[in-house]
């Protein structure tokens, strides 16, 4: 039997939200994650994570939203498909993705 696993995480930028939102393309073709639809009116992107032999790809939901002029609030939701099987040997991989998404656009916002 199939499941989603989700991760959500949200995570504060002192940058105004024009200079994060073009900053996330740059960190998912780093991250070599396919950018599978972008929303310019609301700051949404999902995204894909590929495959491999022990786990599913994830599907990533990037929302940005200001707080202020200077402060934007980036919110992450993956979800992850999983079976009995694979969620012994997932290892939390979904929470990973989406550490390392925040990890790499604290990089490329700079």
């Amino acid at each position: 039997m199939a499941y989603l696993r989700k991760e959500h995480d949200i995570a504060e930028f002192a940058y105004p939200v024009s200079k994060v939102w073009k900053a996330i393309p740059e960190v998912l073709s780093v991250l070599g994650w396919t950018l599978e639809e972008l929303n310019e009116r609301d700051h949404c992107v999902k995204a894909r994570t590929p495959s491999s032999r022990l786990s599913w790809g994830s599907t990533l939901f990037i929302e940005v939203k200001p707080l202020n002029a200077n402060s934007t609030m980036v919110t992450v939701l993956a979800e992850s498909v999983v079976t009995t099987v694979t969620a012994i040997v997932d290892f939390g991989r979904a929470r990973r993705r989406v550490s390392l998404f925040f990890e790499q656009l604290s990089k490329v916002v700079k």
